[in-house]
Order: structure tokens, then C-alpha cells, then sequence
């Protein structure tokens, strides 16, 4: 029916089904027997040898089992997610030159907007190190180094230096994908035909996801260029809003913001301590004589935990003897100070 959604398995296929953290190819499917069918396909996925499953939405005509298709790929979405699966790559074979050869592969996940590559690491990469990972991987990409993929056997992959994944399971024979002598992999994914087709690579986050494991999330080509586009008026609006003349500025303005910030907690911390000694001399007078003791418990609004202290310092020096209790209200959080004084000596 129009409209419904399903999934049309084919024994071939020209999409690529998701496998290795690279999603599946998206298109449409078309018919011109009986009445013209179009099927849009969401995604793609591999049911068994020979057999692919293709998500999405029939939206015109019929399809019956043992029709013929055409399948119509969506390249601008193949080649955005192909940018970043080649980028895959590169990257983790920048972090081994940089961090070291422990640097292992421990998951991916590759789309039309950005790729997400786990790997073994104890600690979180520092700033200097991300900028000379993101430095090695775009000056692979201005050398434009041809991408190669190479059927051989298992045994004469390894012995080429291609890396393989822990735990994944190999047949006798795999693909070997080469970036230049940069990069050595077995992958079956789509990729570029030369590193310069990526454009630009540029790292958006680095994060921890489990013990001994770090995420870095990448994105390449228009996806970079969009990610640069948008800090850029990021930085434009925080240059507006501290009325810097230009970005460069930025720094120095938010550092003196920062030094006024510190001047006026330093005033107001001082004004907290004059209240607090004009408020010893009001309260003072409020204490009441409880068997034979003077008892003072007052809330003062507004009073953080150093006037509080404040306060209660001034009171003992003017009732000398006396059971004081303080107690104010800040943001939802209550702060309380109580003390026992004796002409001799005091008793917390």
C-alpha cells in the first residue's frame, strides 16, 4: 500500500548494507513493470550471504516478489559518509603516531554527518596532542596520496602491515585498503579515491566512555566547513557581546572581565563584614535570658556562610555569655552556625 513502510530484500543490490560502523546506503528503488512502483530506502542492511534488506517507504505503484529494480543510489550522501569513513583512517593512524602503538581500535560508527572512532587510551588526549593529530590527518589529505583497495589472503595482508580489528572474524580472503604508506587496513567500506577528496578534517570532541576507552567525533568536507562556519559566529557573537573590535580580542576582555569579577566579590565580601558588625550591636539586644543563660536564635536573610561566621563573632563579643544560633537562606540551601560561650572559656 502507498505509504506503508517495509523492507525490500534483494538477492544484489548496488547499496552498500551497514557493517564495520558505516551506516547502510539510502536512494530509491524503482519498478516500470505493471504499474510503476518508487521505494524510497531509509537504509540498508545485510540479512545473510547474498541477501540485503532495504528500509524505507513505498511511495508510489506496487512492488511483488520476483520483480526486477533499479536501484539509485544518493552519491552526495555515499560520498559525505565515504569522506568520513576514509577519514576513520587516517585518524587512527594518527593517534598511534602520536600517542602510540597501544592505540587500538574499539568501535566506530560513520554517517553522512561525522565520524565517531573509540580506541584504547588511559587518559584523555590534551589539547596540544588533539591539535597534532587533527595537523597529521589534513596534511594527509593537502598530499592528495592515492586510496588503493586490494584483495589478497589473510596470512599476506598481515605481513603487509595492515591492521587488523581485535575480535573481528576474517575470511581467507580480505580487503586490504591503503592510504599512500600512511595507513594500512582491512576494511570493506566505501572510501575516497585520493585523501584530498576528504577536503578538511576537524575534531569536535574528545571523551571518555569507558575504562581504557576514549571517543574522539570528527567531521570532514561540507560537515567541516559548517562546524567552522558555526564557531566562527560563536566567536563574532562573544566579540559583540563583550564589545571586544575584533575576535582577537575576545581573550583579553573575558581576562578583565574576570579581574572585575574578583574585584567585586573582594568589595562585597568586605560590605558582608560591615553588616555583620552593624548587625552584632541590633541582635545583641534580641537575646533572651533562658534559665540563667542568654539564648539567641535569629535567621538573617541574604548572609552566606562567612558573614554568618562573622556575625556570630561580634555577638559573642557583645553578650559575652550566651547560646547562639544563626541560620539564613541562600538559592534553596540552608547554612547554619551555633555556638556556646562562656565568660571563662567557649564551648562549641
Amino acid at each position: 500500500m502507498l505509504g506503508d513502510e517495509g523492507i525490500v530484500v534483494l538477492d544484489n543490490t548496488a547499496f552498500y548494507a551497514e557493517g564495520g560502523g558505516r551506516v547502510g546506503d539510502v536512494g530509491e528503488l524503482s519498478s516500470n513493470a505493471g504499474v510503476g512502483a518508487l521505494f524510497d530506502v531509509t537504509d540498508t542492511q545485510k540479512v545473510q550471504a547474498a541477501v540485503f534488506g532495504h528500509k524505507g517507504k513505498l511511495i508510489s505503484g506496487s512492488l511483488s516478489v520476483g520483480d526486477t529494480v533499479a536501484a539509485t543510489i544518493d552519491l552526495h550522501k555515499r560520498r559525505a559518509t565515504a569522506r568520513n569513513h576514509s577519514a576513520t583512517h587516517l585518524l587512527h593512524s594518527a593517534l598511534r603516531h602520536v600517542l602510540g602503538d597501544h592505540v587500538a581500535q574499539k568501535g566506530s560508527m560513520v554517517n553522512t554527518e561525522r565520524t565517531r572512532f573509540d580506541f584504547a587510551h588511559n587518559e584523555p588526549v590534551s589539547a596540544a596532542d588533539l591539535q597534532e593529530i587533527e595537523r597529521i590527518v589534513n596534511r594527509i589529505i593537502a598530499h592528495n596520496v592515492e586510496v588503493s583497495a586490494n584483495l589478497m589472503s589473510y596470512d599476506d595482508a598481515i605481513r603487509s602491515g595492515a591492521i587488523a580489528l581485535f575480535g573481528e572474524k576474517y575470511g581467507d580472503t580480505v580487503r586490504v585498503l591503503k592510504m599512500g604508506e600512511f595507513s594500512t587496513e582491512l576494511c570493506g567500506g566505501t572510501h575516497v579515491k585520493r585523501t584530498g577528496d576528504i577536503g578538511f578534517f576537524k575534531i569536535v570532541s574528545e571523551s571518555g566512555v569507558a575504562a581504557g576507552v576514549r571517543r574522539i567525533e570528527a567531521v570532514t568536507g561540507e560537515g567541516a566547513v559548517t562546524y567552522a562556519q558555526a564557531q566562527d559566529s560563536l566567536l563574532k557573537e562573544a566579540a559583540s557581546a563583550l564589545k571586544a573590535q575584533s575576535s582577537d580580542e575576545v581573550v583579553s576582555r573575558l581576562n578583565a572581565l574576570q579581574d572585575h569579577v574578583k574585584a567585586v566579590e573582594k568589595e562585597l565580601t568586605r560590605l558582608k563584614a560591615k553588616l555583620a558588625s552593624s548587625a552584632g550591636d541590633t541582635l545583641a539586644e534580641a537575646a533572651v535570658e533562658i534559665q540563667g543563660i542568654k539564648v539567641l536564635a535569629v535567621e538573617l536573610e541574604g548572609a552566606d556562610n562567612t558573614a554568618l561566621r562573622e556575625t556570630l563573632d561580634k555577638l559573642k563579643d557583645k553578650l559575652k555569655s550566651a547560646a547562639i544560633v544563626l541560620a539564613a537562606k541562600t538559592d534553596g540551601k540552608v547554612a547554619l552556625v551555633a555556638k556556646r560561650y562562656r565568660r571563662s572559656h567557649q564551648q562549641s
